[in-house]
């Protein structure tokens, strides 16, 4: 038997999973690693927890699949987003802890680029809203705020990279610096239509364009690895959400895929043109493979799952997530309560960070089952919002949606999606989309997959929910909805 390793290093655990070539799931090995909070608002890796993590479980899920690097074909490389390593080229060693995606400690750097109208011309070079959940302002923090580094910056002697990159760099002990295509435009300072990191970007941040990262496709061979006790091609690398896209096979424009974890996150791709969003979305690079990109809408929804932990935790109506649908399923409906879990602001296609969560309609008659109810249809009702947005922007009807993530698998939530949609949900039958689609991009590299036909042919449902709800109280429900996030926005600020 031969195998695809896929490293899926998340925010939270890395984790490996083996491939066979039926894009089947041969074995799985996850570890948890340290979250670090050193001030409100901040929030940093260890970015060697994570190498060292992430080494363990691809060595560990050898064995326990009793299998050796000679039967890997191939590795795959997928990462949570954003986040920021800066590194001594010549030790290897990281000069301060990963800048996390959720940080916000650059926010006052991003209104000082607002204050210089440079927000538009971000967009528009790369796809990006400005925000401090990307790169770019991470880059300039530790440069302004680690001793020595802008001087050894500037001398060529640091280097940048996001998960993938620090992962490929220790993987080839210091041989190659590299990212590819989709973490680049994750950065706010690679220009998603030229392909190329963008000088007046860098020098508005004041990033040394050496620091840099090589960009590549996201399906190539990059280099070997003998870390796990044989040469093995590392051959494919993106993103979390846009290897999940490729994952769910959303290889035509207007298909969708929604992951469904702490928070949802939405992407539509929408062919081999970028569109730049009128309705406060992303546009991001889907992926690239061989000269030809593809193109994505993408919406950040910020609390999903969380809500239900919050339920759990907060509230202590459940004891456990897995028991909100079956007290959900306790009444028919929510007798007219409506929860918006903006615990963190909203985010698309509203991006209100003064949002705060409410519940409206509460009677004498209000249950927990009615909350859980409220709490599982609001992630429904916000990925209607991103739908809506994507549609508007894109100028294509949504036809059907790809569902993966651990509260997909919540019948009730994907059931109340359909309804509200209006259209098919489908679950697939492997629900590692993610590593899916980062072994697929390794494995088309090697030709352990001829072509995406051969790939398109292995996606198979596990579930389909089909619409069933009348539109009369589909629309009656989204007014009511709208009057609630309405009611949500604008909380912290200041009357």
């Amino acid at each position: 038997m031969k195998f695809v390793l896929a490293l899926d290093q998340g925010t939270t655990s890395s984790r490996a999973i083996l491939f066979d070539s039926r894009g089947q799931v041969a074995g799985i090995v996850q570890r948890e690693f340290p979250q670090h909070f050193p001030q409100a608002g901040w929030v940093e890796h260890d970015p060697e927890d994570i190498w060292k993590t992430q080494l363990a479980v691809a060595k560990s899920v050898l064995r326990k699949s009793k299998a050796s690097a000679k039967d890997v074909v191939a590795i795959g490389i997928t990462n949570q987003r954003e986040t920021t390593v800066v590194w001594d080229r010549a030790t290897g060693k990281p000069i301060h802890n990963a800048i996390v995606w959720q940080d916000r400690r650059t926010a006052n750097i991003c209104e000082e680029l607002r204050r210089q109208k440079l927000d538009r011309t971000i967009q528009k070079k790369t796809g990006l809203i400005l925000d401090a959940y990307f790169s770019g302002t991470k880059i300039k923090w530790i440069l302004d705020n680690v001793k020595g580094a802008r001087r050894k910056a500037e001398a060529g002697e640091l280097a940048f990279g996001t998960i993938d990159s620090f992962l490929l760099w220790r993987l080839t002990d210091g041989r190659v610096h590299m990212t590819d295509a989709t973490n680049a435009s994750r950065t706010m300072l690679y220009n998603i239509k030229t392909q190329k990191w963008d000088r007046p970007l860098l020098a508005a941040l004041d990033i040394p364009a050496a620091m840099l990262p090589e960009v590549r496709s996201c399906s190539e061979v990059y280099a070997e690895t003998t870390h796990l006790g044989a040469a093995i091609p590392i051959a494919g690398m993106a993103g979390d959400q846009h290897a999940a896209l490729f994952g769910q096979v959303c290889t035509k424009p207007g298909m969708v895929k929604n992951t469904y974890g702490t928070g949802c996150f939405m992407l539509m791709n929408t062919g081999t043109e970028p569109i730049v969003s009128k309705n406060k979305l992303l546009t991001t690079t889907a992926w690239k493979i061989g000269d030809k990109t593809h193109y994505a809408l993408e919406g950040s929804i910020f609390i999903a799952g969380a809500v239900v932990q919050w339920l759990r935790d907060g509230l202590g109506i459940i004891k456990t997530s897995a028991e909100i649908e079956k007290l959900a399923c306790q009444v028919p409906d929510t007798d007219g309560v409506m929860m918006v879990p903006a615990f963190a602001g909203l985010g698309a296609p509203h991006w209100d960070p003064y949002a705060r969560g409410t519940i409206h309609g509460l009677t004498r008659g209000t249950t927990k089952a009615h909350l859980a109810r409220a709490a599982l249809e609001s992630i429904a009702f916000q990925t209607a919002d991103v739908v809506r947005a994507m549609e508007a922007d894109s100028g294509i009807k949504l036809k059907q949606l790809r569902v993966d993530g651990g509260a997909a698998m919540n019948d009730l939530l994907m059931q109340f999606q359909s309804d509200l949609l209006g259209v098919d949900v489908v679950r697939p039958e492997v629900n590692e989309t993610t590593a899916l689609g980062a072994a697929y991009l390794a494995g088309l590299a090697v030709g352990f997959w001829k072509n995406q036909k051969e790939i398109g042919q292995q996606w198979q449902e596990s579930a389909r929910y089909k619409p069933k709800m009348k539109p009369a109280t589909r629309r009656q429900l989204q007014t009511q909805w709208n009057r609630a996030v309405d009611r949500s926005g604008g909380w912290t600020v200041d009357s």
